[in-house]
Formats: structure tokens, C-alpha cells, sequence
């Protein structure tokens, strides 16, 4: 026989209809927006790639396209963290249904809808992100961009220093370097800074979740994904 509290987790039959499909279009709106956040990592990947193919192509080949394609990723960075903030969104309103009210279900107790469903109604009422941008981010940053602007770094400074030919001397890994007018001791300082200014900001958004995590209790959710 099932419990009366498993029964009526304070909604009648036709509110519980209405979160169940409530429930699937969240689903459905975080796929979608997931979808998208691979969308744009996948041209990062790609760029990346045909940015290695240019400048390995042959001993002639200029390094300028991996200089590129290292701005180029962050533009791709910039636009997945701003679709990040809905996949997050979206996600959390999914998540908060399945706490407060499959949960308690499933479990065999009552849902308690003046925790939970309060905090939803208010965010359909007033719609906020649940993230700021920087973390947004960072997030991607770390999760993903990093790796591919490591493989960029690499890649950069190996063509630098071993392609086509390993240098002999610091002069020529100067000219090796240089765009145009700009000599290469600068070229190779600015990059130097780029590659330590994104591990910064990806240690310091990094931290900032932590606090966050550590205030609400979540070091095991999959809040962090």
C-alpha cells in the first residue's frame, strides 16, 4: 500500500501534471543549451587545428596563425560562457524539482513546497542567472578552453624552437618571433603574459566557486560540472 505522504506531496493531480511537463521542458532547454556549449567548443577545436596545419605545412610557414587562433579561442570563450549562464540556469531549475520534489518522492516523504517551490516560482517571476559571467567562464576555462590553449602554446613556441630546424642561437628564435614591425622579444613577452593572465583568471574563478560551494553545503553536487 502506498504512503498517503508519497501520495500528496502537497500538490493536487493536475499541479503534479504540470511540474512533470515542466520538468521536461527544463530538460529539454539545458540539452539544447548543452548542445550549443559543444557547438562552440568544437570550432575552437577546429581552428586550432587548421592553425597547426598552417604553420606545420612546410619550413616557409609563418607561426602568425597560431598567434591568431590564441584570440581566436578566447572570442569562442567569450560566447560559450555567455551560453553557459542559460545551460546553468536551466539546469538548476531542473535540479532544485528533482531536490525538492522527486526526491522527497521517491524517498517516501513529503515534498515540502514552501522551500523549493518558492525559489522557483520567484525565478519564473524574475528571471536572474544563477552565475555571474566571470565564473561562467572560468568554468569553461577550465572544464575546456585550457587544454586547447596549452596545445596552442605548445605548438607556438615549439614552431619557434624547433621548426623547421631547431635554433642555434637566441637571435634567431628573436626573429623567428617577429610580426612585421613588432620584434620578437615583445611578440614572445606577449604571449608569455596572455598564457599567464588566462591560468590566473582560471585559478581565481576557480577559488571564488570553491567559497561558493563550501557556503551552500554542495562539494558533492553536480553544481560543478
Amino acid at each position: 500500500m502506498v504512503d498517503n505522504a508519497v501520495e500528496t506531496p502537497g500538490f493536487d493531480s493536475a499541479e503534479m501534471g504540470a511540474l512533470a511537463h515542466l520538468y521536461r521542458a527544463e530538460i529539454y532547454r539545458s540539452t539544447v543549451w548543452r548542445t550549443r556549449l559543444d557547438n562552440t567548443t568544437n570550432w575552437a577545436v577546429v581552428t586550432t587545428g587548421i592553425a597547426l596545419s598552417a604553420s606545420f605545412s612546410n619550413s616557409d610557414a609563418s607561426p602568425l596563425p597560431l598567434v591568431i587562433v590564441g584570440l581566436l579561442v578566447i572570442v569562442f570563450l567569450m560566447l560559450e560562457g555567455r551560453r553557459y549562464r542559460y545551460f546553468h540556469m536551466y539546469r538548476a531549475r531542473a535540479r532544485l524539482m528533482e531536490t525538492g520534489l522527486y526526491g522527497p518522492i521517491l524517498e517516501g516523504s513529503r515534498a515540502n513546497r514552501d522551500t523549493w517551490s518558492d525559489v522557483l516560482g520567484r525565478n519564473y517571476r524574475h528571471v536572474t542567472f544563477q552565475i555571474s559571467v566571470p565564473r561562467a567562464i572560468g568554468r569553461r576555462l577550465r572544464h575546456n578552453y585550457g587544454w586547447i590553449l596549452v596545445i596552442q602554446a605548445v605548438a607556438y613556441y615549439a614552431k619557434l624552437i624547433i621548426h623547421p630546424v631547431p635554433i642555434a642561437s637566441l637571435d634567431q628564435l628573436w626573429d623567428r618571433a617577429a610580426i612585421g614591425p613588432i620584434p620578437g622579444a615583445i611578440t614572445i613577452l606577449a604571449g608569455a603574459i596572455f598564457h599567464i593572465a588566462w591560468i590566473l583568471f582560471a585559478f581565481l574563478t576557480l577559488q571564488r566557486d570553491e567559497r561558493d560551494w563550501r557556503k551552500r553545503g554542495q562539494g558533492n553536487d553536480n553544481s560543478r560540472d
